[in-house]
């Protein structure tokens, strides 16, 4: 049977112009004149015998016919731009695009990743640790770990784990003119906050403390510096476990009163649906949970 299709040459530009709603920047995105993107879209316009965008004197919209043309064109693209790296993965088998935050990386994933490459010595992992949430088909990411919700569009959301937060520091806080014996002792020592600051206020309210500038003290935008600072002895961090648990083990850092309080946001592992058909992200992905679940086995 024969498709119905209209110029796909211009489904490119129509996506882009409807998500920023601007042909000037559709055209910066694709690389494209303002002219091309314009010709495009009326072209596509011509073709559908559809009105796609009310264009007004310093703006535009969608009608409603082209939002919902819009959703349809852009779920479209994103199944051929996976379908692509699926077709061409065999040239790149061997290797695997990782997108984590810099404290995952640096306190839990870096110091496993041999293990990883022992069992799988044909696949090469490329680790990026960029602030910003990796767009998986521009990016070229086949599978990410992030801290959060787990609610991610487009992409599958495994929880990979649950976090705990609880205070960490340096064994040398214990001694001194204010040693840290109970949760009232915070008040004489600099609180450490990485960038996700708000836990603290939720774990002096969780305790019933009063009188304790939860936003006062050193903050870093790393997880990975946060952790050094406290090794350190520069003060008191609110520790996450999996960025913890290795000081903790080594005893770098202590837990000096052990009340701990479930954190709102937890570890997923994200793919796209398509990604788990490639046996290098099924390896990574399984591996990730075999590891964590090692950890979840050993004494605390």
């Amino acid at each position: 049977m024969s498709r119905k299709l209209p110029p796909l040459t211009a489904l490119p530009a129509f996506d882009a112009a409807a998500r920023h709603l601007s042909f000037t920047r559709a055209a910066t995105e694709l690389n494209l004149t303002h002219g091309a993107i314009s010709r495009a879209i009326r072209n596509l316009e011509d073709r559908l015998g559809l009105q796609l965008f009310e264009r007004g004197t310093r703006s535009m919209t969608l009608t409603p016919a082209g939002a919902a043309y819009a959703t349809e064109v852009a779920a479209a693209l994103d199944r051929i731009s996976a379908a692509t790296m699926i077709a061409t993965a065999p040239r790149a088998a061997g290797v695997l695009n990782v997108s984590t935050s810099d404290g995952f990386a640096g306190r839990w994933l870096v110091p496993r990743l041999h293990r990883f490459h022992r069992a799988n010595r044909d696949i090469d992992v490329r680790l990026s640790t960029s602030g910003a949430l990796a767009d998986f088909v521009r990016d070229g990411i086949d599978i990410a770990i992030r801290y959060g919700t787990g609610n991610y569009d487009g992409v599958e959301a495994e929880l990979l784990s649950e976090e705990e937060v609880f205070p960490v520091c340096s064994p040398r806080l214990l001694h001194g003119e204010h040693p840290l014996l109970a949760p009232g002792d915070l008040r004489y020592h600099t609180l450490i906050h990485d960038n996700f600051r708000i836990d603290w206020t939720a774990w002096l309210s969780h305790v019933g403390l009063e009188g304790i500038d939860a936003r006062s003290g050193l903050s870093f935008d790393s997880a990975t510096y946060a952790v050094e600072a406290a090794v350190h002895g520069e003060g008191v961090l609110l520790g996450r476990s999996a960025l913890v648990s290795a000081e903790m083990a080594a005893g770098r850092l202590i837990c000096p009163f052990d009340i701990r309080m479930k954190s709102r946001s937890k570890y997923y592992v994200v793919y796209l649906a398509s990604a788990l058909r490639q046996k290098k992200v099924r390896a990574f992905r399984d591996w990730l949970f075999a590891e964590m679940d090692a950890d979840r086995k050993k004494p605390a």
